[in-house]
C-alpha cells in the first residue's frame, strides 16, 4: 500500500525514480524497492520522500485507494503519456480524500447521478440530441435560462468535479472517468470559465447519451452538440439572435457569453447548428476569428472561472458535527494545520 502511494505521488509530480531519490536524498534501488512492495521505508525515509513529493506523511499511510475507469479524454493529440499519468495520479489523491471524508459522514446531501428515465432510449439524428439536452434540463428544474452555477448544477446530481493543478498548456481538454460506479470528470484549474463549461456539458453528453446513439452519428460530434444545447437551448438561443440573422457582431456575442458562459465560438457553433445564420455567414465569422487570433484567445475579457465547493463544504460539516478534529480536516484539505486553523479563526 504504502508502495502504491509513492508511486502515485511520484507520478502527480512528474519525477522519475531517480529524480525522487535525490530529492529525498536516497538511493534509485531504494525508491524501486519501495515502489513494488519488496522493502517499507522508515519513517525517516518516509518525512524526506514526504517532503521531497511536497504531501504530508498522512498520505502514505491513507487508508482508501481508487482506481480510474476511463471513459475518456477530451485531450489534444499530441498529449505525453507522462502529462496524463500526473492528471490520473492528481486525480486519485483527491478521490480519496473525498472517499476517505464520505465515510465519516453518515447521510449523503448529494444523490447519486442517474440519467432521467424520460429520455428517449435511442438517439437517430442531432436533432434528437437536442431533445436529449431540452430533456436533461427539465429533469433538473432548469428551465431555459442561463445557468449560474454549472459546477454546483453538476455536484448538486451526484457528479464529482474535480480541477487539476498540474500544468498541461494546451495538451489537456478534460477528463472523465467512472470511481465505483460514480461519474467523475476533471478540468484545469487555470481555465477560464466558458471553456470549462463547455467541458463540464460536454462530458455530461457522453454520460447521457452513452448506449443511445446510433451508429452513423459521431460521439464527439453529438457531444459538442448536446453541450452547446444543454447550455443554451434553442428557445433561448433564438430569443437572443433571432430567427434569421446574415452577420453576428463580436461585441454581441462577447455580451451573450457574459450571460450564458458559452464561448463567442460556441455561439457562433449554436448559431449555425439551429440554422440562425447560414455556413456561409459561419465560415467567414470563423475566418475572421482566426486571423485575429480570437479563436485561441477570445477579446474583450474572459468569462469567470468556477470552483468546486462539495468537498470544502463537507469537510467543514465533518468538522462542526466533531466526526473529524481539526488535524484530519487540514490534512483533507491538504493544508498545513496552522493554515486552516487560522482560516478558520480569521
Amino acid at each position: 500500500m504504502i508502495g502504491d502511494r509513492i508511486k502515485q505521488a511520484r507520478h502527480a509530480a512528474g519525477l522519475s525514480q531517480r529524480a525522487l531519490a535525490e530529492r529525498a536524498q536516497i538511493s534509485a534501488m531504494a525508491v524501486s524497492k519501495y515502489e513494488n512492495g519488496k522493502a517499507t521505508p522508515s519513517s525517516t525515509v518516509l518525512l524526506s520522500l514526504a517532503d521531497a513529493l511536497n504531501v504530508r506523511v498522512e498520505y502514505f499511510l491513507r487508508p482508501e485507494h481508487v482506481e480510474l475507469e476511463m471513459q475518456g479524454y477530451r485531450k489534444h493529440h499530441t498529449a505525453p503519456n507522462r502529462l496524463l499519468d500526473r492528471i490520473k495520479a492528481d486525480v486519485k489523491e483527491k478521490l480519496e480524500r473525498f472517499l476517505e471524508l464520505e465515510a465519516v459522514l453518515p447521510v449523503l446531501p448529494v444523490g447519486e447521478f442517474r440519467v432521467p428515465r424520460a429520455l428517449a432510449d435511442r438517439i437517430d439524428t442531432y436533432v434528437d440530441v437536442e431533445r436529449a439536452a431540452a430533456d436533461l434540463r427539465e429533469a433538473w428544474g432548469l428551465g431555459v435560462n442561463p445557468i449560474p452555477e454549472l459546477i454546483d448544477t453538476c455536484e448538486e446530481h451526484g457528479i464529482r468535479v474535480f480541477r487539476t493543478s498540474i500544468p498541461h498548456d494546451e495538451h489537456f481538454d478534460g477528463l472523465a472517468a467512472l470511481v465505483r460506479g460514480n461519474p467523475v470528470i476533471i478540468l484545469g484549474e487555470d481555465w477560464p470559465g466558458d471553456r470549462q463549461r463547455f467541458t463540464l456539458a460536454h462530458e455530461l453528453g457522453h454520460l447521457v447519451l452513452e448506449g443511445r446513439l446510433a451508429k452513423d452519428l459521431d460521439m464527439e460530434l453529438a457531444a459538442n452538440r448536446f453541450a452547446g444545447a444543454f447550455l443554451v437551448p434553442e428557445q433561448a438561443a433564438r430569443r437572443a439572435l433571432g430567427d434569421k440573422r446574415h452577420w453576428l457582431e463580436p461585441r454581441e456575442l462577447w455580451l451573450l457569453k457574459q450571460e450564458y458562459g458559452l464561448s463567442m465560438a460556441g455561439w457562433l457553433h449554436r448559431a449555425r447548428d439551429l440554422g440562425i445564420i447560414p455556413d456561409q455567414t459561419y465560415k467567414r465569422l470563423r475566418q475572421e476569428f482566426k486571423a485575429r487570433g480570437w479563436l485561441k484567445k477570445e477579446p474583450f475579457g474572459d468569462y469567470p472561472g468556477e470552483q468546486p465547493r462539495v468537498f470544502e463544504q463537507l469537510v467543514y460539516r465533518a468538522l462542526a458535527e466533531d466526526l473529524i478534529g481539526e488535524s484530519k480536516a487540514a490534512e483533507l484539505m491538504g493544508k498545513p494545520l496552522m493554515q486552516f486553523h487560522s482560516e478558520c479563526t480569521a
